[in-house]
């Protein structure tokens, strides 16, 4: 049966799908479970159990197939990773079961752009790489989980609800134009966001 549909494009499954044809609807459905899988583990960070995580995903999956506009949205593909991507986010923050920020998951924040000392080029190096590579003694792992602890405590309150928000997608992977699809936010708020986001954690971090 799958056969049927897989020399046509999403678009015109689509079609196929609106006209009645459900067996159109299950084809895309299993085509891009994968696809939610993915962003439901990606989402697992910020909180909720998977399995209730990949049910929402193929809820925003369907709701995708549901209200495509070829003339409108992007491609289908680009259309649906939003969807499913609102429908986590939304699931998870109305969980009440966030998960402290995983700090040690999102180096990447953290980076600075300094000059390589002998060849002379440009190389990052992350303010939390101690923190993150540290194979120290139990006593020093104590104190390093109560200093990021402490950490994840003055992020709560340093950052304003936007910009919770926006930490709470990069960390899942997203770029600054995905969070700002998810969010519904102008894509240049949504980088200013993030800029200062990074300053704000590297103040923090320097304090």
């Amino acid at each position: 049966m799958a056969a049927k549909y897989e020399s046509l494009t999403d678009e015109q499954i689509i079609e196929l799908a609106r006209d009645g044809d459900h067996a159109a609807t299950d084809y895309l459905m299993e085509k891009y479970k994968g696809l939610v899988r993915s962003k439901a583990k990606s989402m697992y960070i910020l909180g909720g159990e998977t399995d209730d995580l990949i049910q929402e995903g193929m809820m925003g999956l369907f709701k995708a197939v549901r209200d495509y506009d070829s003339g409108r949205d992007a491609s289908f593909m680009t259309f649906a990773q939003l969807c499913i991507s609102r429908q986590l986010y939304t699931a998870v923050q109305a969980s009440g079961r966030k998960k402290h920020l995983p700090l040690n998951t999102a180096i990447s924040l953290y980076t600075d752009t300094l000059p390589e000392s002998e060849s002379g080029t440009d190389r990052e190096v992350s303010i939390m790489d101690t923190i993150a590579a540290s194979d120290s003694d139990p006593e020093e792992q104590f104190i390093l989980t109560e200093s990021l602890a402490l950490l994840e405590e003055r992020i709560d309150k340093g950052l304003s609800p936007l910009e919770k928000q926006v930490l709470d997608l990069y960390l899942t992977g997203m770029n600054y134009v995905e969070i700002a699809h998810v969010l519904g936010r102008e894509e240049k708020s949504t980088d200013n966001a993030l800029q200062r986001i990074r300053t704000k954690i590297r103040k923090m971090i320097s304090e």
